[in-house]
């Protein structure tokens, strides 16, 4: 009891830095919030805008739905993209999200023989094919 009488003593003599101790907190809060998260922003939206500025027609690039694709023109603010022979796509600018260098490209995926893509039918006689299940009871 003679702890708290002494504790509530020395903050009423000490009111005044007490009360600079926590503006200079409440000051600090909005600077935090500056640096950790206004300012990284703001960067990375100045570095997108260079990106898409800097485009050109034959760029390799990734739209934000996940879209990969040629530039073969630009109108406005919109990007004609070419996904597939023959087949263009109309995007808006702001819409690609960045261009793909050739170590990021998707790998082709590998043409397989017919042999292998078939699925092969197991029987419930093979004695390979091992069943956790309980049987089945047919009845109706």
């Amino acid at each position: 009891m003679h702890v708290l009488t002494i504790l509530s003593a020395d903050d009423n003599s000490s009111s005044g830095s007490a009360g600079l101790i926590q503006l200079g907190i409440l000051l600090l809060i909005p600077l935090a919030m500056y640096f950790l998260m206004i300012r990284p922003q703001r960067r990375r939206m100045r570095a997108q805008q260079s990106m898409q500025s800097s485009l050109e027609v034959g760029d390799e690039v990734l739209t934000t739905s996940g879209i990969y694709g040629f530039i073969t023109g630009f109108e406005d603010d919109k990007i004609w993209i070419e996904i597939d022979d023959d087949v263009q796509i109309r995007v808006n600018r702001a819409f690609v999200q960045g261009k793909v260098d050739a170590t990021d490209a998707p790998a082709p995926a590998e043409s397989k023989p017919a042999e292998s893509k078939a699925i092969e039918a197991t029987s419930a006689d093979d004695p390979d094919v091992s069943s956790d299940a309980a049987p089945r009871d047919n009845r109706e």
